[in-house]
C-alpha cells in the first residue's frame, strides 16, 4: 500500500481523468437533470455514495471472485447499493426522488460506476479503492454542480432553488435571486441548453490544460539555460 500515490487518485478524480469531462461517463443522467441545483446535487450524492460503497465492497471480494463471475458479482454489488440509496432517497427526500425518477435506479448502469469496480477496485486494496470512488464521485458530483447553477441561472435567474427537498424546511430560504424580474431562458432549461453548457465546461477544461501544457513547457525550456548560467557563473542570474 505504500506505493498507492494518492495525490495522483484525487488529481484523477477531480480533473485529469473526471468521468464527465474527459471519459465522458454517465451523459445520460448528467444532461437530465442538471436544470436547477438541487438536482444535481442530489444525483451527484447518490452517485458518489455508490461509488465508494461499490469499490469498497468490490475491492473486499476482489480475491475471492473468479474472472467468469466477476462482472456479474459486480453489478450485483452496484445495484444493491443503488437500492440502499433509492430507500433511503424514497424515505428522506420523497419529492426530490420523484422528481429525478429513474435516473436514480439507473445509476446501476453508470458506466463509471462499473469501470472504477472492474479498473480499480478489482486490483487495489480497500483504503485505495474508497479514496478511488470518493474522488471519482467527487469530481462527478461538481461538474454536475457547475453544469446545474449555470443552467439555474441562465434559464431562472436564481440560485439554489427549492434545496428544502434535500436539506429540510431549514434550505427554504436559500434561494438567492440573483437577476431580479428575470423573463428565463427557457432553451437553458431544455435538454440543448444541457448540451451547450457541458461543451462550454469541457472547452474551458481544455483551454485550461492547454495554458498549463505550454506554462510546463516553457519551464523546461528555461531550465537548460538557468543550469548553463549556474555552471558559468557560479550563481543563478
Amino acid at each position: 500500500m505504500s506505493d498507492v500515490n494518492y495525490r495522483k487518485i484525487s488529481m484523477d478524480g477531480l480533473w485529469n481523468n473526471n468521468p464527465a469531462t474527459v471519459q465522458i461517463l454517465g451523459l445520460c443522467p448528467l444532461l437530465a437533470v442538471t436544470g436547477s441545483v438541487v438536482n444535481a446535487l442530489g444525483l451527484g450524492l447518490a452517485t458518489l455514495v455508490v461509488l465508494v460503497g461499490s469499490n469498497v465492497c468490490v475491492s473486499v471480494i476482489r480475491g475471492y471472485v473468479t474472472d467468469a463471475v466477476r462482472l456479474p458479482a459486480f453489478v450485483m454489488i452496484i445495484a444493491a447499493m443503488t437500492t440502499v440509496i433509492e430507500m433511503l432517497m424514497q424515505a428522506y427526500t420523497f419529492e426530490l426522488y420523484e422528481i429525478l425518477g429513474i435516473f436514480i435506479p439507473l445509476i446501476v448502469t453508470n458506466c463509471t460506476v462499473l469501470g472504477r469496480a472492474d479498473a480499480f477496485a478489482s486490483k487495489n486494496p480497500i483504503l485505495p479503492s474508497a479514496v478511488d470512488g470518493f474522488m471519482m464521485g467527487l469530481g462527478f458530483l461538481v461538474i454536475l454542480l457547475i453544469l446545474g447553477g449555470m443552467r439555474e441561472l441562465v434559464g431562472q435567474g436564481t440560485l439554489f432553488t427549492n434545496m428544502q427537498l434535500l436539506f429540510g424546511p431549514m434550505a427554504a430560504n436559500w434561494q438567492l435571486n440573483v437577476i431580479e424580474n428575470y423573463g428565463g431562458f427557457l432553451l437553458a432549461i431544455l435538454p440543448p441548453g444541457a448540451f451547450l453548457g457541458l461543451g462550454l465546461i469541457i472547452a474551458g477544461k481544455n483551454v485550461i490544460d492547454k495554458r498549463l501544457k505550454e506554462a510546463r513547457k516553457a519551464k523546461a525550456a528555461d531550465e537548460p539555460k538557468v543550469s548553463r548560467r549556474v555552471r558559468t557563473t557560479g550563481k543563478v542570474s
